[in-house]
């Protein structure tokens, strides 16, 4: 009933990608305050660690895809690994953002504006695809990760960090509480309230956990995997293109 009852409220959001691309093209100068405060700051953390644990599973030289890059905060902190990186989204105002933040690296960053349900890339591009607080935001995510899984090299990596809903019972009223109230009253008083409902309702109706992991392995995805970060706020999802 969990299940049927969030899936239910997904399709209730509108994801039409051109509502979604004007949303945060509208938001786009405010976004890393929103983002920062939707996790109090944890989010830089949670960034910090995701990136460490992907490090490790990724060859030399690694040519990257960070899926739905927004203002590139993770596109940067993969590039200062020695990652080749592309960035996609289809917020062209919010990758002018990390355009700016990247101008002075080495390798610099690639920004291509697309959409995940059709990938500008060939077939086995890339040795990771990378997706930061965004998968929520894709309207026919079966066909994104199709695309995803195409792009990929044999044995390359899925890695999503996104945010999720606490287990514990004590951690999740707080939490929700939070997210239910607070936040959408922070967007109204500094302007977005739209933007922050849709945020919110976007995060509380996204499967989680072990649903998360079903859908990589309908899509072909082996060995899906995830780790709570504080307490389940937010988690880091790992899957391989194949065995």
């Amino acid at each position: 009933m969990f299940v049927s009852l969030q899936a239910m409220a997904e399709k209730e959001l509108d994801k039409n990608a051109e509502v979604i691309s004007g949303m945060f093209d509208s938001i786009a100068r405010k976004y890393d305050r929103m983002n920062h405060g939707m996790s109090l700051g944890i989010d830089r953390l949670w960034r910090r660690r995701f990136v460490r644990r992907l490090e490790k599973k990724l060859p030399e030289n690694p040519v990257v895809l960070d899926l739905a890059c927004g203002t590139g905060d993770l596109t940067k902190a993969l590039s200062n690994k020695g990652c080749h990186v592309t960035g996609l989204d289809i917020s062209s105002e919010m990758m002018a953002i990390g355009r700016e933040k990247c101008r002075y690296l080495s390798p610099k960053p690639n920004f291509v504006l697309g959409s995940a349900e059709q990938i500008p890339f060939p077939d086995a591009t890339f040795d990771a695809v990378t997706i930061a607080f965004g998968l929520r935001n894709f309207d026919h995510r079966a066909q994104c990760l199709a695309e995803i899984r195409r792009v990929l090299k044999p044995g390359g990596q899925l890695a999503v960090l996104e945010f999720a809903v606490p287990r514990n019972r004590h951690w999740k009223k707080i939490y929700l509480f939070y997210f239910r109230h607070v936040l959408p009253l922070v967007g109204r008083l500094v302007g977005s309230g739209a933007a922050y409902g849709y945020l919110v309702d976007s995060v509380l109706a996204f499967p989680r956990y072990e649903a998360l992991c079903d859908e990589f392995r309908a899509a072909g995805f082996v060995f899906p995997r995830y780790t709570s970060y504080t307490g389940g706020i937010a988690c880091g999802y790992w899957a391989s293109s194949d065995s």
